[in-house]
């Protein structure tokens, strides 16, 4: 969407409930709360983090051209000669109120979407389709917690016809106050799986902290839910007790009101056939992978909620490219030939590593002498079961054409161990002593996935193999 007036100077004050120093800006045109990113013309919030302070970096906002910005009273005197400063007593709260005040402004139809697995891609897939169909405001990048929810709320045009929110947890009563920002027309959980186990305990216990999102809907929204998990009874419960309208379900289950019927696999991506709604159709989506195929469901029930025909949402599809970190595929030019990169790097549990592994075995070599290579860093937050569920991996690979799986993290030793001796590959306690010696090791026709826990620290392979092997013009979009 075009860098228009976002909020003027004057209507800031209330919703902030702050106090003006210096002079009044004529408006902003964005809001920011990282001067890396920060563009002329916004609001940078100076936000109180973990590590940061973001009052240490007002003057660079300024610097920057920022046309404001929001600090804590304790250092207003210390920050007034700067530039314009809107004062508040907690500068986190005021953004809060800020994006309270862009919900209660718009007329957009919103979509919020939370589970355990693939809610950036369902999010970025969601975003594709209803942008076909009007100016739509969605999530940067995995902005999903209680900084990042306000901060897109808050950023929201007041011309949007469709805004996407991804809410995330890792604790109970963390979605709740987030759906209540939001105040969805639909609500999506595209799974529930044994992720968090280490703050919540039980899958049901997830299930409940996903099903917190259903507190937000609107009067008369939808909840859509997967229909094979195993979950789906407890969450359609929790669905039931919303002010929400109905339910409709996606998935392979005869129930559902998506459902899969077939599916293809391709380099290209998949070809889908599934009934929406008694509505048969065949799409293509231009991400390979079963997991994201019946996303891809989720996907088309949402904008059916929302007043999309399904039938060109679903040729929107064609243009969707999986995300950097979550199944993003770059081509590698090495000495010979080509070889492939599958890019799985964000994060991980049992349920995503099955999937990105379904997804390494169905892809085919892209050469006669090419391997299929698994780099696999630990899965982190899996509580007490944690060392068997990875141990558990191993009986899965070693039915699959995956001819070697690298292996880095303390539970990760647990399956080294338990691999076919054939299938085993490096393994060390952390992720940078695999890094030199994969990059020796990769061929002509090889075909390289890397998966872990985002604290795993997979990325920096990824970053080393792109940096040794691949170009811009080599990322995959379809």
């Amino acid at each position: 969407m075009s860098k228009n007036l976002l909020w003027s100077g004057l209507e800031l004050i209330t919703p902030l409930d702050a106090r003006l120093l210096g002079p009044m800006p004529r408006a902003v045109t964005g809001i920011s709360i990282d001067t890396r990113t920060l563009a002329p013309g916004d609001l940078f919030f100076a936000i109180r983090g973990e590590n940061n302070d973001g009052h240490l970096f007002v003057q660079a906002a300024f610097e920057k051209g920022a046309a404001a910005a929001v600090i804590e009273e304790a250092l207003a005197d210390d920050l007034k000669h700067l530039g314009p400063l809107y004062v508040v007593h907690d500068a986190l709260a005021a953004m809060e109120r800020l994006g309270v005040a862009a919900r209660k402004r718009s007329q957009a139809m919103i979509v919020a979407i939370t589970g355990s697995v693939g809610k950036t891609g369902t999010k970025e897939a969601l975003r594709l389709v209803l942008s076909q169909a009007g100016p739509t405001h969605a999530s940067a990048a995995s902005y999903n917690n209680h900084w990042g929810v306000p901060l897109t709320l808050a950023r929201m045009p007041v011309e949007a016809h469709f805004g996407i929110f991804e809410i995330g947890m890792n604790h109970s009563d963390e979605i709740r106050p987030l759906a209540s920002m939001v105040r969805p027309h639909v609500a999506v959980i595209t799974t529930v799986a044994p992720v968090h186990l280490e703050n919540l305990g039980t899958i049901e216990a997830i299930a409940d902290a996903k099903g917190e999102i259903f507190s937000g809907l609107e009067p008369c929204g939808i909840a859509i839910l997967p229909r094979d998990n195993s979950q789906f009874a407890r969450l359609d419960a929790l669905a039931g007790q919303s002010l929400g309208g109905g339910v409709l379900t996606f998935g392979e289950h005869e129930e559902s009101d998506a459902r899969l019927l077939e599916f293809t696999s391709t380099p290209e991506g998949s070809v889908i056939t599934a009934e929406i709604m008694g509505i048969r159709l065949r799409y293509r989506l231009g991400a390979p992978g079963r997991h994201l195929a019946i996303n891809s469901l989720a996907v088309l029930l949402a904008a059916r909620a929302v007043g999309l025909d399904v039938t060109d949402a679903a040729r929107a599809l064609g243009e969707f490219a999986a995300p950097v970190g979550r199944g993003q595929q770059i081509v590698l030019e090495t000495p010979g030939g080509q070889a492939l990169l599958i890019d799985e790097s964000y994060n991980a549990n049992p349920v995503s590593m099955h999937a990105a592994l379904t997804l390494l075995a169905d892809t085919p070599r892209r050469g006669v002498f090419g391997k299929k290579i698994a780099v696999l860093g630990d899965m982190l937050e899996l509580g007490p079961d944690a060392i068997a569920l990875h141990a558990e991996l191993a009986s899965f690979l070693a039915e699959t054409d995956i001819d070697v799986v690298h292996t880095a993290g303390p539970l990760m030793r647990a399956l080294y161990d338990a691999l076919p001796e054939a299938k085993r590959g490096l393994y060390s306690e952390t992720s940078a002593q695999i890094a030199d010696a994969l990059l020796d090791e990769v061929a002509p026709g090889d075909v390289i996935m890397i998966k872990g826990s985002n604290g795993s620290r997979m990325g920096p392979i990824v970053a080393a193999l792109k940096q040794r092997f691949a170009t811009a013009s080599n990322i995959l979009v379809s």
